[in-house]
């Protein structure tokens, strides 16, 4: 205690680790749940909801 009365309390910062980038933390964005392969009806329809708007003629990049 005299310690902390002399010198006072030091909070020491974050420290400085590196980050990692290609965490990702939703499963939303994970890639199974984006194509349905984890046997989930909802997210089966939303891959396919997701297939069938990528693939409309106004979605697609225009080969002239």
């Amino acid at each position: 205690m005299e310690h902390i009365i002399m010198h006072g309390v030091v909070f020491r910062g974050k420290s400085d680790k590196p980050k990692q980038g290609n965490k990702i933390k939703t499963k939303a964005k994970k890639k199974t749940y984006i194509t349905g392969a984890h046997k989930s009806a909802s997210a089966k329809m939303k891959a396919d909801i997701r297939k069938r708007r990528a693939n409309r003629p106004s979605q697609r990049k225009s080969q002239d």
